[in-house]
């Protein structure tokens, strides 16, 4: 068992576009992105790492991959990338520069690795599917197994990142358009390892959200410049234009996490 704190900070959805006035939602995402790197690298403490987990861009062509390595480049720590259902694992490869890891994947349309910091282990899952499932998530036989076999009952501290909700929202919308189709099957899974998995984190839900099942953690972060709203009775896609964009400050204790969710002020 490590005996240190790691602290790292989840940010999400940035959706940057192809221009720097491209905008979504009513806002902005560039200026916004750029707005969050300034605040993470003027943190009162410095984090071990920054975790993208995922919707780095819009559309996955070169102009906007480009807006956003010349962006999240300047991040004075390692960031690490999930793919969304926006990104592509190839142009993450391409294009975004990543801290220490191993992949566990020869695929280059994969984006799935390990990296370990301070004694803890991180694991990060790819689950984007088919086009036609489109926004739903799909794990595939090989990244369920690549679950199985991390979530170990002994080991170190684990974490897992994610770019789609595994289990149900209570949210009518969300539920029928957002999961990973066969996230019980990833829930089952990692339950071998509930002792020592310190939480789930994922995005894709534009909402800060947490779900607790079988003593395992599954936490959402906010977008980084538009909220969804995730009423039960919600069928339709909405918009929440009185949230701020916001990111997670995570302590990775040796015996517990704690979670700071934290917005910060729009740029127009």
């Amino acid at each position: 068992m490590p005996d240190e704190i790691v602290y790292f900070v989840v940010i999400s959805d940035t959706h940057i576009g192809p221009t720097a006035v491209y905008h979504r939602h009513g806002h902005y995402p560039l200026p916004n992105a750029q707005k969050l790197v300034a605040v993470i690298n003027n943190l009162p403490v410095k984090p071990d790492f920054v975790i993208h987990t995922g919707d780095i861009v819009t559309e996955p062509n070169p102009a906007s991959y480009q807006f956003a390595a010349e962006v999240l480049s300047q991040i004075n720590v390692p960031v690490y990338y999930v793919a969304g259902n926006h990104d592509t694992a190839r142009d993450i490869h391409r294009y975004l520069l990543m801290g220490p890891k191993k992949d566990v994947c020869d695929d280059p349309d994969v984006l799935s690795y390990t990296f370990d910091v301070k004694g803890y282990r991180f694991l990060v899952l790819d689950a984007r599917g088919p086009d036609e499932i489109d926004p739903h998530g799909l794990l595939s036989a090989a990244q369920l197994d690549l679950a199985r076999r991390e979530a170990q009952t002994e080991g170190p501290p684990l974490t897992v990142f994610i770019h789609y909700p595994v289990l149900p929202m209570d949210s009518t919308w969300m539920d029928a358009y957002m999961l990973v189709i066969n996230g019980a099957d990833l829930h089952e899974a990692l339950l071998p390892a509930r002792d020592r998995l310190r939480g789930v984190f994922y995005g894709h839900v534009h909402q800060n959200m947490q779900t607790l099942r079988d003593g395992i953690l599954y936490a959402a972060t906010a977008s980084a410049f538009s909220q969804f709203t995730a009423w039960p009775n919600d069928v339709v896609t909405g918009f929440d234009p009185d949230h701020l964009p916001a990111y997670s400050f995570v302590h990775l204790m040796p015996e517990q996490t704690i979670i700071h969710q934290h917005t910060f002020q729009r740029r127009p």
